[in-house]
């Protein structure tokens, strides 16, 4: 892929080490708040290699993780009836709900399938109209277009049998609710490019204002996460609070608006809860009026259903950033990728399957500002 061995090149890392090793004076702590640069940190090691001032905290930016378990008992109840043909990307299927998971659901013999796109799901509804196809719509602003677009095509070609279960959210609220936190220790954050090159960062320089913390667009290489982290840095030393774009080669300030009118015709703000996190105000989406034919919640009456997180899982406190992955008793024991209490430890992007995969394990270990450097 091009530009790819020049975004991991070691020499360049270098040096943009080398200028936030000089750069940092004081203790400064920046929340990432998206999984995809929160595995890039940890498989390259890039928080071993910054002075031991700037500390990363890893923010609720995995999608699946946030995804609460009220709405993953709702997706197994309707994935298990017999008229159902349930779709979803292959990293929801092994999310644990109160009592089972999908692929539990499937081998008891529900028709649960893995697609790579929801445009998969609508086909299944067009060829087999004697069946009520469902998607299971999660994520961050970066996948809620294509899901929007998904339904807008199916009442366009009339196609009845296909809903969606939607559990969209919305980055800007999640940072207001992890300011007004009262343990947050928060003093920036690195802004997901992918979600920025969607929206843009018109919702962005108010935050920044309001609380008084730089917030840098960043992308996901490690020299792109290097630079973020070195803009922040020199924010933070002159005590400025501004939006800074990193991540120029691919956002906007406007971000995309053919996406954004989709996303305003489709969907309508509205609370969410986030798992771990609890309810955050206007931090979702759900289907518009206009489209509430295609609500899966609303067509198979999905509602009332309560839950209970595994008192040995932290992984809220993870999702937070008031914990790293290791300070769970039951992480790398009880609670492993085959064998999952909680959803940051099964999905792609998820902090605990990170410090798992590149075997950061040891609580009591300190990491090491020796490491090799990156690339």
């Amino acid at each position: 892929m091009k530009y790819l061995a020049e975004f991991q090149d070691p020499g360049l890392a270098r040096r943009l080490l080398d200028d936030i090793h000089a750069t940092a004076t004081r203790p400064w702590a920046l929340m990432e708040v998206c999984g995809g640069q929160t595995h890039s940190i940890i498989r390259h090691g890039i928080d071993q290699l910054l002075p031991e001032q700037v500390e990363l905290i890893h923010g609720p930016g995995c999608p699946v993780c946030v995804t609460p378990l009220e709405m993953i008992d709702k997706a197994l109840a309707v994935a298990a009836l017999p008229e159902v043909t349930f779709c979803s990307f292959g990293d929801m299927l092994r999310v644990p709900g109160s009592g089972r998971d999908l692929f539990r659901v499937k081998s008891e013999g529900g028709d649960v399938r893995v697609v790579y796109s929801p445009l998969d799901a609508l086909e299944i509804a067009r060829r087999d109209p004697g069946r009520q196809v469902v998607f299971f719509g999660i994520g961050f602003e970066t996948t809620a277009p294509a899901n929007a677009m998904v339904v807008h095509q199916a009442r366009r070609l009339g196609v009845r049998n296909f809903s969606l279960l939607v559990s969209h959210v919305r980055v800007p609220p999640a940072i207001e609710a992890i300011m007004r936190a009262p343990h947050c220790r928060v003093q920036a954050f690195l802004a997901a490019g992918h979600v920025c090159s969607v929206m843009g960062t018109d919702e962005y320089p108010e935050l920044a204002a309001r609380h008084k913390v730089p917030i840098v667009v960043t992308g996901f290489e490690p020299l792109d996460v290097l630079e973020g982290i070195r803009r922040t840095v020199h924010q933070l030393e002159r005590g400025e609070h501004r939006v800074d774009n990193a991540y120029a080669r691919a956002v906007r300030a406007e971000g995309n608006p053919a996406a954004r009118r989709m996303l305003a015709e489709v969907f309508e703000v509205t609370d969410r809860a986030w798992r771990g996190i609890g309810t955050i105000p206007a931090s979702g989406w759900r289907l518009a009026h206009a489209y509430r034919d295609f609500d899966a919640e609303h067509r198979f009456g999905v509602t009332g259903v309560t839950t209970e997180e595994p008192a040995a899982c932290r992984s809220g406190e993870v999702l937070q950033g008031l914990i790293k992955p290791r300070e769970c008793a039951a992480f790398g024991t009880t609670c492993t990728p085959r064998t999952p209490l909680g959803a940051t430890m099964v999905s792609s992007e998820g902090a605990c399957a990170a410090y798992y995969l590149y075997r950061r394990l040891d609580p009591a270990a300190p990491p090491s500002k020796e490491a090799a450097p990156v690339g």
